[in-house]
């Protein structure tokens, strides 16, 4: 009996201490990168107030239709039609950020210094196109764009508190002390179509992390200072890995 009782008090230790880590982390998208705080320390919010609806399907970016029926003759034939993508430097592209208006002015600044690019909105729409892909494509080519870049990323986040956080109030010369270490994360993932010919091309540039303290006063502004970081080291990455794979 005597074991059987330690074991259940083992057993909800670490049951308490799983859920502790689960409550200390949290993912968001860079479309919805803003910082809100509630019991459970960070919780995203969107960067633009009532804006974000969401993100993008990769099918609808893509061109492919999961309920149509696919026979093995429709994939031999994509086989065979599918050419290397190329994107020479100075080309026009039109740039999509899933799940934004607008994309990262800090993404389209990385694409500029090799190419000549234009803007489109990422905001899923409310009635589901079915031929959401051509539409974009359409709309590039009006443009006058021979590729569009269309880009996901999340911020992963895990918080550790310290033996300071409950008294973390307590001010000292300069500010208050530090209680708290974040742990972040960016991943990107980047999807180059061709405007012609609907062919695609996708890829992930290495993932960034940072490491950051900060006191309760100070928590909004530390996670923000990092997001921004990370993104720039991401949009950097993925633009020169574009020129990398394709500008040749």
């Amino acid at each position: 009996m005597a074991l059987r009782n330690s074991f259940k008090i083992k057993l909800l230790v670490a049951l308490a201490v799983l859920a502790a880590l689960l409550a200390g982390c949290s993912t968001r998208s860079i479309s919805d990168s803003g910082y809100k705080e509630n019991a459970w320390g960070y919780r995203q919010d969107s960067s633009t107030p009532g804006l974000y609806q969401g993100e993008l399907s990769e099918f609808e970016v893509l061109g492919v239709n999961p309920e149509a029926g696919v026979t093995q003759d429709d994939i031999a034939k994509a086989l065979d039609a599918k050419q290397r993508l190329t994107l020479p430097k100075g080309s026009s592209v039109m740039l999509v950020q899933s799940g934004a208006m607008i994309p990262d002015e800090m993404m389209v600044k990385a694409l500029e210094k090799y190419y000549s690019v234009s803007v489109f909105s990422g905001l899923p729409l409310s009635n589901k196109a079915k031929n959401y892909s051509a539409a974009l494509r359409l709309a590039a080519a009006k443009g006058g764009h021979e590729k569009i870049v269309v880009y996901w990323g999340v911020l992963e986040t895990a918080q550790k508190g310290f033996g300071t956080k409950a008294v973390s109030w307590v001010p000292f010369v300069g500010g208050a002390i530090p209680d708290e270490g974040q742990e972040m994360r960016i991943r990107l993932k980047v999807a180059l179509v061709d405007v012609r010919t609907g062919q695609w091309d996708m890829f992930s540039p290495d993932a960034f992390g940072d490491s950051a303290i900060s006191a309760r006063h100070a928590r909004e502004a530390s996670d923000q200072k990092q997001v921004a970081e990370l993104k720039a080291k991401a949009y950097e990455a993925a633009a020169e890995d574009i020129v990398k794979s394709y500008s040749k």
